[in-house]
């Protein structure tokens, strides 16, 4: 997947606070660790590094949504994070966006910190960000 591919189908995802550039994810690609797992529908883009995974962004085109495929998406972030020695794995979330946070709670991530009014919408409004992690060194490492 190009990063005009990944910039196209991240406009259909998100619209705040905005969507990601295709120069963004060019520059992220380019970072040692960032990871790119792909699916028909969508993709997922992780950085591990110093045995920590963070998740950067993840979508599903709106078409293909609660088909799976973000749950698909998921398992493969941790495993690469797994074969990559991360002990955890860790991201942020709009704490209004329910279907993202039951996704990842779901896959084992826990709520550890608030980020008050972190998005910010064009038009001024603001969300706060969950900061969620997901402990990959206990016995139950995924939900």
């Amino acid at each position: 997947m190009t990063p005009d591919e990944m910039a196209a189908l991240h406009r259909l995802g998100f619209t705040v606070p905005r969507p990601w550039t295709a120069g963004e994810f060019a520059a992220l690609l380019d970072q040692p660790g960032t990871v790119l797992l792909t699916a028909p529908s969508g993709f997922a883009l992780c950085r591990i590094i110093a045995g920590e995974a963070e998740l950067l962004t993840i979508t599903v085109a709106p078409s293909a949504r609660r088909a799976g495929t973000g749950r698909e998406l998921m398992d493969r972030v941790l495993e690469a994070a797994r074969r990559a020695g991360a002990e955890s794995c860790f991201l942020e979330v709009a704490a209004d966006n329910a279907p993202a946070l039951a996704l990842y709670a779901a896959c084992g991530f826990r709520p550890v910190g608030r980020r008050r009014a972190y998005y910010r919408a064009p038009d001024g409004r603001c969300a706060d960000a969950m900061v969620m992690a997901h402990d990959m060194t206990g016995p139950e490492q995924n939900a």
